[in-house]
Parts: C-alpha cells; structure tokens; sequence
C-alpha cells in the first residue's frame, strides 16, 4: 500500500474521524484488509471508491469502530453498580439522574441501564442518552433485536420482563426502548454533553492512543456532576487520575472530585 498519511488525511475529510488517535498498527492491518477485500490495490484508489459508493462507505465506518457488545458485560461489575453506585447516585442527585452510554455500540448497554435503574426507579422515567460514531450500530440499537449469546447475562427476572423470543432472536421491550435516545456522535471531535450524574464508556478507549484516551478522559471530568461517577471497561483504566480530577472508587469506577 502507498502513502498512510495521505491516507487519514483523506479519511478525516471524509469521515471527520481522525485515524491518528488509533493505534496505528492495529488500525491499518484491519484497514488493508477492507481494501483488499474491496478489489483496491492502493490507498487513493480505495478513497475514490468511498466517495462514489454509499454502500462502501458505509462498510467502511461500521469496519472502522469496532462494536462488539453484550448486555450485562462482566456481570460482577454490573451488580456493584446496581448495588452501590445506583442507589449512592440517587441519594445524591435525586431520580431523575442525567446518564449518557457513550460508544454504546448497537444498544446492549444503555439497555442494560435501564433494567439496572428499574430497581429503583419507575421506568417511565428513566432516560438515557446513547451515543455513538456508528449509524449503522444506532440502527440495529433502534430495533433492539438481539441474539441469547448477547443477552445471557441478562438477570432472569429482566429477561422475562423485558424480552420476547422471536425465532433465535430476542426483542427488546418497547418500555425500555423508549428510555434511550440514541444518537451520532464522535468521541474525538464533538462537543460532550454537560451535568451527566453518570458516564458509561467501556471498552472502547483501548483501541485509542494514550494521548487520545487521555483527551477523553479529560472531556468526561469535564462532562460530570461534581461526585459523578464514570463507569469504564475490565481491560481499561485512568491513568494520573489524580491529575485529571477523579477519585478512584473500585477498578472500573471513578468519582469526578475537586480538589
């Protein structure tokens, strides 16, 4: 392949998505093999292919973010957030809690906060706010159509409640549908949302560079209540969390403090 600067520089007119704050190695092998995949034999070739063919750029975004999801991920730390930090948000804030899924993939966890928060709150008032780079992903979040790997570590109770086997599918109930308001959003380059009680982000960052991580790391402080709490992902963690303006609670829960 030829020029990988030019490259992103092309990408990031296109897509505003700045590659830069990938990892590059990583990124460019699963690059290459879209490409090649696409009959391309050059980075130049594979750009004009973008910006003629919807279908290929579609392809293109939804190979870019990586979207692999489930309800209830690392079950253990679920519970410690319905158990301790639900209960703790609500005594602080009140019910009516200000919660934002960022990068939530195709749904699995802005739902999962929903049947998480319907232990103490009616669900009619829940909302969430669900973001994410993906149209693609926020469509198939919108159906809330679901296979039983995605849900298996749905409570038993939950699954019952809100479910309904279709075939080997599972659909989402309507009542928990209608709590999240999904929309586009990218992490690297639009503007955060402000007041949040309670910030969501798993699993995504990892594929960033330190620098980009960092970056949002900062963002999210900024976004958060004073005693707010940014829930992140088992293989992640805020590194100089002291410095940014958290006070680590567990492994993969900070507390927005100032200090």
């Amino acid at each position: 392949m030829d020029n990988y600067e030019a490259f992103k520089a092309d990408v990031f007119r296109l897509t505003k998505i700045d590659l830069s704050s990938y990892k590059e190695k990583q990124m460019r092998r699963r690059i290459d093999s879209l490409i090649r995949k696409n009959g391309c034999e050059s980075y130049e070739a594979y750009v004009k292919l973008l910006k003629s063919d919807s279908n290929v750029f579609d392809e293109f975004i939804n190979f870019l973010t990586i979207n692999v999801s489930e309800f209830y991920r690392n079950p253990e730390q679920w519970d410690l957030l319905v158990k301790e930090f639900v209960p703790e948000l609500i005594d602080k804030f009140g019910s009516n809690l200000n919660i934002w899924s960022a990068a939530c993939s195709t749904g699995d966890e802005p739902y999962s906060l929903v049947m998480a928060l319907s232990k103490y709150i009616d669900i009619s008032k829940i909302r969430i706010h669900a973001t994410d780079i993906d149209k693609q992903v926020i469509e198939t979040a919108k159906r809330g159509l679901y296979s039983e790997k995605s849900i298996a570590n749905v409570p038993p109770e939950y699954k019952k409640r809100f479910f309904t086997q279709i075939g080997k599918s599972y659909q989402i109930s309507d009542e928990v549908k209608r709590c999240v308001d999904f929309k586009q959003h990218n992490l690297l380059s639009d503007p955060y949302p402000k007041h949040c009680d309670l910030i969501v982000c798993r699993n995504v960052l990892i594929y960033f560079t330190d620098e980009a991580k960092r970056d949002v790391y900062v963002k999210f402080a900024s976004s958060l209540k004073e005693r707010g709490i940014l829930f992140i992902g088992s293989t992640e963690q805020v590194t100089e969390y002291k410095q940014i303006g958290y006070k680590r609670r567990y492994s993969f829960f900070y507390e927005r403090v100032d200090e």
